[in-house]
């Protein structure tokens, strides 16, 4: 017999196996199951191709801990420099005059900062009784020392000397002149653009200026990470009242690349992931960011684009983003099905900070966000079969889906708080996939992160986090919450319950154990207690246990350019899980290295 009988025989006999264990796989796994109205959810979790899994998606995602020491400020003198005296004011009636007048009252002239009451309280003194004209003198200070207590310290008062000054009673005016900003010199940078600092100094030094509120923009623009340092002087104008600002600033490193290794993905499609990233922090010298990733797994290529650019000076800004990723399921026995997905995410956001001082900011953003995700097995050559996801039609789901968010960060020396709310509506809009009952792309959900974290002792950190979602209705995979995993509930696989409602807490405790000062790192050993449950909606079955808890104990490594770690965790509920890799004997790790360039 020839070879080519052999191997068509063998490939035969492939089929024939792929086509018994489809047969079984999908008895055992009926639609109703699919589709969660019954049955046990771990078994789809497991069955499922989650593609691209959840924790590959956009989420709303809080800021890392950060020690709360830093970054540092430096001191105001240092970041702020002012001249030892302002310029005179015009023309005033001459102080060697002995005579006494009296002032019933006096009128202040060109004040837009004070009340009349808050005027007339502070010459209140020099009124209703005889006064000297070094007194009199004396109260335009009273009125030009209320503007420098405030901050406005090139405001100024003076008494004009074309009025006249009555022995027996009378009103005296008072001219003030507001302090204003002629023009803003900035010097120092190289590629990133000087109106990008000049702007944001401009909105915070409107007449009068204030020097309280220049100050907060230096401080605001020494935490961009764009600016390494920044200082400013105050120098009096070509005119009277009028101010010249000389910014001198120095610009970070912008540009970065970045590799990843760690196994925090399913093992569906391969835990151990590999990703390259490369950043842009000022790609055309506007502040506007580029991000570019690629990651794989045994199963899965993914990459990652984004792009950031600054709208307006109050730090406002539109970011664009893309993933496209591909999948098979490797893992045993499901892989013989070869079951493939591809998935594409797109999304426009506009962030807007309302309130932002150097330790607080709050702010608001929309997103508009297209997914599109098919799934299909092939278990015979060139014979495509949809794979029967939740909420899909003919193995695609397609969502239109329009979120609204909220961020606060609280900032001191000694702590960090950061919560974000999230709205999310799936709209009927831009051919979505309607299955005709729910999950399907017409939903509405909530999410709700919270992080604080305390510095106990110098490099002593304890870390408490907090995350939420709740869904008025059954979800499509897509939009579920997974637990389980190092992100989440350390100690079972990653996203070992996926349901549409779930609420996730977390205690850790980092305290370091080895300090190298030498090499800008230190070790910190990190016990951790995580705990979450999970339930479905629109009366599809909840998973069982639907509930997950861990303690363990880590190793985290922070340095300059290197962040590892390595995390054990020990289920406390046991979800009879095949133990296969190290998730699932719940060890984790990742190892970051950051590149400047």
């Amino acid at each position: 017999m020839s070879v080519e009988y052999f191997l068509s025989l063998k490939d035969y006999r492939r089929s024939l196996n792929h086509l018994i264990f489809l047969a079984l796989f999908l008895g055992n796994v009926s639609p109703s199951l699919v589709q969660a109205q019954t049955g046990n959810i771990h078994l789809v979790a497991q069955a499922r191709p989650d593609l691209p899994p959840p924790e590959n998606l956009p989420r709303p995602q809080l800021p890392q801990p950060i020690p709360p020491e830093t970054p540092k400020l430096p001191p105001p003198k240092d970041l702020f420099r002012t001249p030892n005296e302002t310029t005179p004011p015009p023309e005033t009636i001459p102080s060697g005059i002995q005579d006494t007048i009296r002032v019933d009252r006096f009128e202040v002239i060109g004040s837009t900062v004070f009340s009349s009451a808050e005027l007339a309280e502070a010459t209140q003194e020099f009124t209703g009784k005889p006064i000297t004209f070094a007194e009199l003198l004396r109260a335009s200070d009273a009125i030009t020392k209320l503007y420098t207590d405030k901050g406005y310290i090139s405001s100024g008062a003076f008494i004009p000397a074309d009025q006249t000054f009555k022995t027996r009673g009378g009103v005296v005016k008072i001219q003030v002149i507001e302090g204003s900003v002629e023009s803003i010199e900035v010097r120092g940078l190289k590629r990133l653009n000087p109106d990008y600092v000049r702007s944001r100094i401009a909105v915070a030094t409107g007449k009068p200026l204030n020097v309280n509120k220049l100050l907060q923009a230096l401080q605001l623009l020494q935490l961009n990470p764009l600016i390494k340092n920044i200082s400013a002087e105050l120098a009096a104008g070509s005119r009277p009242g009028t101010s010249v600002i000389d910014i001198r600033a120095s610009e970070n490193t912008t540009f970065s690349a970045q590799v990843n290794f760690n196994n925090n993905r399913v093992p569906s499609i391969g835990s151990f992931q590999r990703q390259i990233q490369f950043n842009q922090a000022n790609l055309l010298g506007l502040g506007d960011g580029l991000s570019v990733a690629y990651a794989n797994t045994d199963g899965s290529n993914d990459v990652d684009f984004s792009y950031t650019l600054p709208v307006n000076p109050y730090n406002g800004t539109v970011q664009f983003q893309y993933n496209y990723t591909t999948s098979n399921v490797v893992e045993e026995p499901f892989d013989v099905l070869d079951i493939e997905g591809r998935s594409q995410d797109f999304a426009i956001t506009f962030r807007q900070p309302i309130l932002q001082t150097p330790t607080t900011e709050f702010a608001l953003g929309i997103t508009a966000n297209r997914r599109n995700s098919d799934v299909s097995l092939e278990p015979l050559p060139g014979e495509r079969i949809p794979f029967p996801s939740p909420g899909s039609v003919d193995g695609q789901t397609r969502l239109s889906v329009l979120r609204f968010f909220q961020d606060w960060t609280q900032r001191n020396s000694r702590e960090v708080f950061a919560a974000r709310s999230q709205f999310s509506f799936g709209i009927d809009a831009f051919d979505v996939t309607n299955s005709g009952a729910p999950p399907d792309s017409r939903f509405f959900s909530w999410r709700g992160q919270a992080q604080w974290v305390r510095l106990l002792a110098p490099e002593t950190l304890l870390l408490l986090r907090a995350d939420a979602q709740l869904a008025d209705r059954a979800l499509v995979p897509l939009e579920q919450f997974g637990l389980g995993g190092q992100a989440t509930v350390r100690g079972y696989r990653q996203d070992l319950l996926l349901t549409d409602n779930a609420v996730f807490v977390s205690a850790e405790l980092r305290y370091p154990i080895l300090r190298a000062p030498q090499l800008g790192g230190v070790l910190q050993l990190t016990p951790f207690i995580d705990y979450g449950t999970a339930y479905n909606s629109s009366n599809r079955a909840d998973p069982d246990p639907n509930s997950l808890a861990s303690v363990g104990l880590g190793l985290l490594w922070q340095s300059d350019r290197i962040n590892a770690r390595f995390d054990w965790g020990i289920p406390l509920i046991d979800d009879n899980s095949r133990n296969n890799t190290l998730q699932e004997n719940g060890l984790y790790f990742s190892l970051v290295y950051t590149q400047p360039f």
